[in-house]
């Protein structure tokens, strides 16, 4: 991955800092405005390869959740799946957007959604790729977290590094090189990215994303969803029984030969996609 533009800009929201990046056309007007929302344990870097495509078109502005890459502060605030929600809500607000696209992953789906059907966010369309929403959701190593993330929090470093790497090597397909999997799990191997690591996956809950999925027949956005055909994270089974709760019955794209980070395992494929699907749409 190539590093996104330095330095953030960090942008005050809901009582913590957000860092925030923001990629526009070099020449034109851009035809609209796209926000990408990233998912765990990931940050908004795995979004570049697909936001420099759609940069050519578009203004896309990407953000780091707090308690996630360049988000990671000494003290987080709460990192659970209501305050990201009202965080997107308000910094939608902070950018001046008016129904921009939204393009999310995992939670960043979970959050984008709560954004707009609980916390009244207008967008213009939303895509949603390998979200987090319906049960089940959350591992065996999520409940396991979740019951002992203090003593997790405490492993000596050579131990967490390797079991930060091993669980995001199990994200991916082939494609997912050792080497990209160290700068996924490189954020995380830090003292304080250590304890984050361990308190966001705590913090995440199914309770949080029931009044979410109770709703998603009052969406108000055309949806597209997108989701890799072999992810072992959440089953690709889920894309159509998904589909099946929005108004209007969303087309599904299925990238085959990906797992969970379609972004990074075919960014090139995802990005016509999206484009596709932004062409579509009213301008």
């Amino acid at each position: 991955m190539t590093d996104l533009p330095a330095p953030p800009e960090r942008i005050p929201i809901l009582g913590t800092e957000i860092a925030t990046s923001v990629l526009e056309p070099e020449t034109g007007n851009p035809a609209g405005d796209v926000v990408l929302c990233h998912g765990t344990p990931w940050s908004a870097e795995t979004w570049l390869p697909v936001a420099r495509a759609l940069a050519r078109s578009f203004r896309v502005f990407l953000w780091d959740m707090p308690g996630y890459g360049r988000s990671i502060r000494g003290s987080d605030p709460p990192v659970d799946l209501v305050h990201q929600r009202h965080r997107l809500t308000a910094l939608i607000d902070h950018w001046d957007l008016d129904r921009p696209h939204v393009v999310a992953h995992d939670i960043g789906g979970a959050v984008a959604l709560g954004s707009h059907l609980l916390d009244g966010a207008a967008f213009a369309s939303l895509y949603l790729l390998d979200v987090v929403a319906l049960d089940p959701w959350g591992s065996p190593f999520f409940r396991l977290v979740s019951e002992h993330h203090e003593v997790l929090a405490a492993l000596p470093e050579n131990l967490h590094a390797a079991l930060v790497r091993e669980y995001i090597s199990g994200a991916g397909g082939d494609t997912l090189t050792p080497a990209r999997v160290e700068e996924l799990a490189r954020p995380w191997c830090s003292p304080r990215g250590q304890v984050a690591f361990y308190r966001q996956i705590a913090a995440l809950t199914p309770d949080h994303t029931a009044p979410i999925v109770a709703r998603l027949a009052e969406t108000r956005c055309p949806v597209h969803i997108g989701w890799g055909a072999d992810d072992s994270w959440i089953p690709v089974a889920q894309a159509a029984e998904l589909a099946g709760r929005f108004p209007g019955q969303p087309g599904v794209t299925t990238f085959q030969g990906t797992g969970h980070l379609v972004q990074l395992e075919a960014p090139t494929e995802l990005a016509l996609d999206l484009r596709r699907w932004l062409g579509t749409l009213p301008s």
